[in-house]
């Protein structure tokens, strides 16, 4: 790790680059392409990787990137062209976390809080935590006390049975008392029915008395299993509660001792820089990705931050897209408010997407009559508004069809995506075509061109999805809280290491089609063009080319196609 002389991290580029040849504004972290310097410096880190360096950590790939089954956690790295104040041009290198349980790598930008140094704050309170688990840990799996737990639950159940079994035989001696008594009122005489009242309402007390009794005595029997192991359960809820409260603690400790430069030079801490975002708080790992450490390692030491390139090395993760060697940009949800800080006064380059709109004019209308219109939306437009004020697909339909009352999309496809979209120009139709959607009568076909060779001809991809919440909108795959998600597919064409497929979507999942073709429990092959789960190019290769519904007036299935442009 070099802390002293900095420019034990400062790296020469492979081959000379002039200052004509660096980009005029610094790279826009969220949404990317990476500049041609960046890509240079990150292919000679990746080399260095590879041939002299040794990270003591186990990416799970081979030499020449192939995944070799064994566990092993790939890593994000990233590069940072810089200007040194004596005019140097060339990179620094960092990597999200830790790798093989260290942070301290020579020639890496360190940390900006080390946490894992022995003495660390983090360091002795960990211990402690870890000693509350241990000592939680041993009265739980102590013998005696697994025993006499098991004793107690044991005796609980016995002595409900038991009780429920009494309650049920006090039921039936009532009915029977009961049925005595009406017959007895028709029988006998007043003086004698009295008597007998008298006498069944003694059993009764008595019954209930000897009910009693029997309770009072089971449940003191569990009270005295419960006094056994009282102690321990309370020593145990004591712990739990410490172990809560000392990690929220240490959390926010964490928090607040991270505080980040940026090209003005004001310092602002990380609980200061989410209160004013909108999650409010800082997520867990806030501050530990590359492009954070990158940034204040060149602040700190008076260096002007040129270019920035992030990659993924090592095997991909279960839950999330992330291929071997593929540049990706800052994670919004960690990163997103930090480097809105850090490079405050720095000239950086606009975000791409806000460019991404189309006009009025690239809108084709398929079909029309009173009721529906189908729209071929084209690429690059969202299909109704987001946060930001751009046009989209609902502001345009509603100068197109100014008499419409409806909330004219029923659906929706991605801002990347193009093909048909459906309209609804009155509330009732809407609804009606909006049920057909929920209860999956609608058919719908996409076309999709794939970044690499599929060798089977058909399947069924079922990967449950949900939001990343820390990288919105990113989408996860995850069996725990995940929605079902199914895909049918079918190659249509294999050419130039190229695969076009037919998808079916059973569901309707936000981003289903793109993260079930490039999760690698999927086709594990990128739409091309997929900027968030693949590579950049100049649209995303997906259509909605197909769609078959039931009319909302003439109540008859009709089809629509829309051939795609690729």
């Amino acid at each position: 790790m070099c802390k002293d002389n900095y420019h034990l991290c400062f790296r020469q580029l492979p081959q000379t680059v002039m200052p004509a040849d660096l980009p005029d504004k610094f790279t826009y972290p969220l949404q990317y392409e990476p500049h041609p310097v960046a890509v240079m410096a990150a292919h000679d880190l990746q080399q260095t990787i590879l041939t002299t360096c040794d990270l003591e950590h186990n990416f799970g790939i081979t030499d020449d990137g192939l995944e070799t089954g064994n566990s092993g956690l790939g890593k994000m790295f990233g590069v940072l062209i810089v200007i040194t104040k004596e005019n140097q041009i060339g990179y620094l290198a960092g990597y999200s976390g830790k790798l093989g349980e260290r942070n301290d790598h020579p020639n890496f930008v360190p940390p900006i809080v080390d946490l894992l140094h022995p003495e660390s704050f983090y360091r002795k309170e960990e211990a402690l935590i870890s000693e509350i688990n241990r000592e939680v840990e041993n009265i739980e799996t102590d013998d005696k006390f697994i025993e006499s737990r098991l004793k107690l639950t044991k005796t609980i159940q016995a002595v409900e049975e038991e009780l429920s079994q009494e309650r049920a035989k006090l039921k039936r001696l009532k009915a029977h008392r009961k049925n005595i008594r009406t017959k007895a009122e028709m029988n006998l005489p007043e003086s004698e029915f009295r008597q007998l009242c008298e006498q069944l309402k003694t059993e009764s007390l008595e019954q209930q008395h000897e009910y009693k009794k029997l309770a009072l005595n089971l449940k003191q029997q569990i009270n005295d299993l419960e006094a056994t192991i009282a102690p321990k359960e309370d020593r145990i809820s004591r712990l739990k509660t410490e172990r809560k409260e000392r990690s929220a603690a240490l959390q926010q400790k964490i928090f607040d001792s991270f505080s980040f430069l940026n090209f003005e030079g004001e310092t602002r801490s990380l609980t200061d820089i989410f209160v004013k975002s909108l999650q409010k708080t800082a997520p867990a790992g806030a501050g530990e990705c590359a492009a954070p450490k990158l940034l204040q390692y060149a602040f700190a030491h008076s260096m002007k931050p040129v270019a920035l390139a992030e990659f993924w090395w090592g095997c991909s993760p279960e839950s999330e897209i992330r291929k071997h060697g593929h540049f990706y940009p800052a994670c919004r949800g960690k990163c997103g408010p930090i480097l809105a800080h850090m490079l405050k006064g720095l000239q950086v380059d606009e975000n791409p997407l806000n460019h991404c709109t189309t006009g009025k004019r690239d809108i084709q209308i398929i079909f029309e009559d009173e009721w529906i219109a189908v729209i071929n939306k084209p690429p690059g437009l969202l299909t109704v508004p987001g946060k930001e004020d751009h046009e989209s697909l609902y502001s345009i339909i509603k100068e197109m069809f100014p008499k419409a009352t409806g909330p004219l999309c029923v659906h929706r496809l991605d801002m990347a995506t193009s093909g048909i979209v459906l309209i609804a120009k009155t509330e009732s139709v809407a609804v009606f075509l909006q049920k057909q959607f929920i209860d999956r009568k609608v058919e719908k076909r996409y076309v999709a061109l794939l970044d690499g060779m599929i060798t089977e001809d058909s399947g069924i991809v079922k990967l449950p999805l949900r939001v990343d919440i820390d990288n919105r909108p990113h989408q996860l795959v995850c069996y725990q809280y995940g929605k079902p998600a199914v895909t049918r597919w079918k190659v249509a064409e294999r050419s130039n290491n190229k695969t076009r497929v037919t998808l079916f979507p059973v569901t309707g999942r936000t981003h289903q089609l793109r993260v079930h073709m490039a999760h690698q429990h999927g086709l594990n092959t990128a739409i091309v063009g997929d900027d968030l789960y693949g590579q950049p190019a100049e649209r995303l290769y997906l259509h909605a080319e197909y769609i078959r519904f039931t009319h909302p007036h003439k109540r008859k299935l009709v089809t629509f196609t829309s051939e795609p442009d690729f």
